[in-house]
């Protein structure tokens, strides 16, 4: 299968349906599109269900959170407490240990890398380490 960007898609759809109604089989629109056999059945079988807008690009939709709002904002609850408060040495919070409290509070555990997005999406960052000495 040939390497296409996604705006290419487009076309290559819109092309397959032009050819497919003018009587084409779909192996050889799959070879003179430099396509699979399988893709062109797909690209079919949606115009079929979907008509046009089948056709068009769309950016594919990410996964929902597993997390409710409320839920997000009981974690950054939490997470306010600060890490020692949670029964961690040290008041750094790392995305290991936040994914803990999530896995503690709410049965669900995401890659580390998932947590940051998390984070990110609730506007949540970590307040700066306090020292334990206090001026004197």
């Amino acid at each position: 299968m040939a390497s296409y960007k996604h705006s290419d898609y487009e076309v290559l759809r819109r092309r397959c349906v032009e050819l497919d109604q003018a009587g084409w089989k779909q192996k050889p629109i799959a070879q003179a599109l430099g396509l699979t056999q399988g893709w062109v059945s797909q690209t079919l079988k949606k115009y079929r269900q979907q008509g046009p807008a089948a056709l068009q690009w769309r950016k594919p939709p990410g996964a929902q959170t597993r997390l409710t709002n409320a839920q997000l904002l009981q974690l950054v609850e939490e997470l306010n407490k600060g890490a020692e408060q949670q029964g961690f040495v040290g008041s750094v919070w790392t995305r290991l240990r936040v994914n803990e409290i999530i896995k503690k509070l709410f049965g669900i555990s995401y890659d580390p890398s998932q947590v940051g997005r998390l984070l990110k999406k609730v506007g949540w960052t970590a307040p700066a380490a306090r020292s334990s000495e206090t001026a004197g």
